[in-house]
């Protein structure tokens, strides 16, 4: 059997979450599916799916042997187009990472319009909370919203979020102001399991270089920003999450903003691809088509928190603006 063959049908089977849907996709026959798979354990010489009856499971050398057959697989897609003459024309499939909340509320968007102007493309989008390694998982883009370690990624600044701490004004009225860190242990918080569920840092008082620390105990723990919104939004505590995720909430007055003052130094916003993928046409068409659209709608983020109405403690002064 052909070891690319196979590796499609590896691949395929992981897409679908079946050897069922594997079949289906590839139009082979169930048996020949699992032929395929057997033929590369064969030659790999150790198993690399965990099979039950309604789903597969990657052992632990499966999973780095997908990284891998996705990278040879898009890079012999790439090799047959640039050997066809189609190196000016978008096409095939393009792979792009991002965090849950931000490819749905706005990468999504711009994809679909990406695809209506360049029809001869598609799109992977893979929403995931976990660093992407996008050479070895074969992703073209990502969407970072983090400070980038140096690398060899080639990084284009979209602009910037704060690390803000909300409540509603419900809630406000009811319990004691917050006007320093620490008084937050006072309160009832509203904790993300990736944005410190047991403690939140701010930066140093004056005159100090000492990071302050609050330390508590949550009275609730979410792995889902709309949780962590709704639940501040209908009073049930303070809360702490980026600016463009709470944005439309402090436009319209459900949020406030409170320790302003206290916030760290902005988060910079980046759409990164790995070094020489800009030369393939779909992607350098996505970053010119998508550049632009993510820079303006960060910039209106960033100015719905920035007016935001009767804030009780006026923004953070010094910061720079997206853009």
């Amino acid at each position: 059997m052909d070891r690319i063959d196979a590796m499609k049908v590896f691949v395929a089977a992981l897409d679908e979450g079946s050897l069922a849907g594997a079949s289906r996709k590839t139009g082979r026959s169930a048996a020949a599916v699992s032929r395929a798979i057997a033929f590369l354990e064969a030659h790999v010489g150790v198993p690399l799916l965990h099979r039950t009856t309604r789903s597969l499971k990657l052992s632990e050398a499966g999973e780095r042997y997908a990284m891998a057959c996705r990278k040879v697989l898009a890079d012999l897609e790439e090799a047959d187009r640039n050997a066809a003459g189609e190196r000016s024309v978008p096409r095939g499939t393009l792979t792009i990472s991002a965090t849950v909340f931000a490819g749905v509320e706005i990468l999504r968007p711009i994809v679909d319009a990406y695809m209506d102007e360049f029809p001869t493309v598609s799109v992977r989008l893979h929403l995931l909370e976990r660093p992407v390694n996008l050479v070895e998982e074969g992703m073209d883009l990502a969407l970072r919203i983090t400070h980038l370690p140096d690398s060899t990624l080639v990084a284009h600044r979209i602009g910037e979020v704060r690390r803000v701490v909300v409540a509603s004004p419900r809630y406000l009225a009811k319990h004691p102001r917050i006007v320093e860190p620490a008084d937050l242990g006072k309160h009832q918080l509203i904790a993300m399991t990736h944005m410190g569920p047991e403690s939140w840092s701010f930066p140093p008082q004056e005159g100090s270089s000492v990071p302050r620390a609050v330390a508590f105990t949550p009275r609730l723990v979410v792995n889902n920003v709309r949780a962590a919104i709704d639940s501040a939004v209908e009073g049930h505590g303070v809360t702490r999450l980026l600016s463009y995720h709470v944005a439309p909430q402090i436009r319209a007055g459900a949020l406030r903003i409170v320790l302003a003052d206290a916030e760290p130094a902005p988060i910079p916003v980046h759409l990164v691809s790995p070094y020489g993928r800009l030369a393939v046409p779909k992607v350098r068409a996505f970053a010119d088509f998508a550049l632009p659209r993510l820079r303006a709608r960060f910039a209106s983020l960033a100015k719905e928190v920035e007016m935001a109405p009767d804030a009780p403690i006026p923004p953070r002064r010094g910061r720079m603006s997206a853009g």
